[in-house]
């Protein structure tokens, strides 16, 4: 006779009870969630299971309620001057958009690691949701803390926001996890305290939010794999490019901004020790670095992947002749404000021929050949910061030269010591395809929408934010209420990119949007309207979402 079967009440399931949990360290709590769920008593309430299945998404959606109130007191903060640090001049601190990024995005790629069967994904995921709910969180006690009278109802909500995140974290991390997620806030606060510190007026608050985490994120990742690799010959080099290059180039600003505090920077021979010390750096440091990280020489094998194909020589070849171009736009339009008035500045429709030269630069890659266009994006990242490092400490021979040259693309959010709009531009078409993860991708590409994700920057920037500027500031007469941009602009934004859409579809065989066509054309106006209401950096914010969107 068979035992009768014993339904453990709820209270008496604990995390270390399950069997799966017990089996293997490296997957204890794992499975706490669906396990709890599959062995609930039959009769409990549906609502229950949901409840316990969907707990990190539930407190996830939960952000926006603390991120308005928390953008509401950072608004304040900036209008009144109390501010420690200096931000940006912006209609508003950018909060809300800004802290809703990281978590969405980590619900976003957990959603499709589930679907392939990632766990080590999906916990990766999940980790990131948290860091973003974190970093949130931080960002709103700063700002309770230096606002006076501290608000009761403010920290009221805050207090149930923090209570909701602390308890997600439990119940859905592990303590190597947790570790992480403070690695990562520890090192946001060192590097928020010195850089805008450093570098005033170039951030509002939630656009330092979203750069300064993003980066504090690389960092910690850097470091931990450096930690864990001793020598893995088969993980792929490309992926290590972008975390190295990111962290030298910050050492970089770093350590000159210090130095040339008690030194002066235009003299030759600051010049000469700038660049020695660059090259030490990359030659010194970054080699090696990535040597043990890939075990290959890293020029060596740029060589060979470089080589490897005609396809990429014919690419590398046309972007030159693009870069050229780019040159040669600058340079005439230099040449017409020499001619005529000392306060000529470039107009909006040729500012916007950069974005076109973008999207001519991104298409193709993205068509012919992304590991190249990962590799090459992260090149020119490089080259775009270090140029801007000799721009802003005036080092010789082209320092001077480049403060002339670019001053004439100026708008008003390059309001600090960098001239940072085109490096935004560079990042909003290129994070797509560095946060594409190969691991949870199908052998055959994402479907439905997902098969855009990559090219959600282009949309989004190279078509979207081009053809609504040009078209809202030449025709559009009918304004969007509270905003400068116009109803015509965001028209024919939404045209603009379902046309785009229609012209990837010819070009990439990979994309098979079967019947997610509404969804598609939804996002893209969703993300049409946020352009039309955000006064942040649409070149960073817009591709982001739209990516989310898409990969949902």
């Amino acid at each position: 006779m068979a035992a009768p079967t014993v339904k453990p009440s709820v209270k008496s399931l604990k995390r270390g009870s399950f069997p799966a949990c017990r089996s293997s360290r490296s997957a204890q709590c794992l499975c706490v969630h669906q396990e709890l769920s599959d062995r609930l008593p039959t009769d409990s309430p549906s609502f229950l299971k949901t409840f316990i299945t969907h707990t990190p998404r539930n407190h996830a959606a939960g952000s926006p309620v603390q991120a308005f109130y928390v953008q509401h007191k950072w608004d304040r903060l900036i209008r009144t001057g109390a501010a420690v640090f200096q931000f940006r001049p912006s209609s508003n601190s950018g909060v809300l958009p800004a802290s809703m990024v990281l978590p969405l995005l980590g619900l976003a790629l957990r959603g499709r690691c589930i679907a392939v069967g990632n766990v080590y994904m999906e916990r990766f995921a999940m980790v990131i949701t948290v860091i973003g709910m974190m970093l949130a969180l931080f960002l709103s006690l700063i700002a309770l803390g230096i606002t006076r009278p501290v608000p009761t109802n403010t920290c009221v909500i805050a207090g149930i926001a923090g209570s909701a995140i602390l308890y997600t974290v439990k119940q859905t991390l592990t303590v190597s996890e947790v570790i992480e997620v403070l690695e990562v806030l520890l090192i946001f606060v060192y590097l928020s305290l010195i850089l805008l510190y450093l570098l005033p007026r170039c951030f509002t608050p939630g656009e330092a939010l979203l750069i300064l985490g993003g980066i504090s994120f690389i960092i910690n990742q850097l470091i931990k794999r450096s930690l864990a690799s001793s020598g893995n010959a088969n993980a792929d080099p490309l992926l290590y490019f972008l975390p190295v290059a990111v962290l030298g180039l910050v050492l970089l600003g770093i350590f000159f901004a210090v130095l040339f505090v008690f030194m002066e920077s235009e003299t030759w021979s600051a010049s000469l020790f700038f660049h020695t010390m660059t090259a030490v750096l990359g030659l010194g440091l970054l080699v090696p670095w990535l040597s043990l990280l890939t075990q290959h020489h890293p020029i060596t094998w740029l060589i060979h992947f470089i080589t490897e194909t005609n396809t990429r020589l014919w690419l590398i070849g046309f972007w030159a002749a693009l870069l050229l171009l780019a040159v040669g736009v600058v340079m005439h339009q230099n040449c017409h404000r020499s001619a005529g008035s000392k306060k000529h500045q470039a107009s909006t429709t040729v500012r916007k021929y950069f974005h076109l030269l973008v999207v001519l630069t991104f298409a193709p890659g993205l068509a012919l050949d992304r590991p190249l266009l990962h590799l090459a994006a992260v090149v020119c990242l490089s080259a775009f910061l270090f140029l801007e490092f000799v721009r802003y400490f005036r080092i010789r021979p082209l320092g001077a030269p480049l403060r002339g040259l670019l001053t004439l693309f100026l708008d008003e959010r390059d309001s600090g010591p960098l001239i940072l709009t085109h490096i935004y531009l560079l990042l909003g078409v290129a994070l797509p395809i560095w946060l594409t993860p190969a691991t949870c991708t199908p052998k055959g590409g994402l479907g439905g929408a997902g098969g855009l994700v990559p090219y959600a920057g282009v949309l989004a920037v190279g078509v979207g934010d081009t053809v609504a500027s040009i078209f809202g500031s030449t025709v559009g007469e009918i304004r969007w209420p509270g905003t400068k941009k116009t109803f015509e602009g965001t028209a024919t934004s939404v045209f603009a990119q379902i046309i785009a859409v229609v012209v990837f579809l010819i070009a990439d065989s990979s994309i098979n949007l079967n019947a997610s066509y509404s969804w598609v054309v939804g996002s893209i106006t969703m993300v049409a309207m946020l352009e039309a209401y955000t006064s942040q950096i649409d070149n960073l914010l817009l591709p982001l979402y739209l990516y989310i969107l898409l990969l949902l």
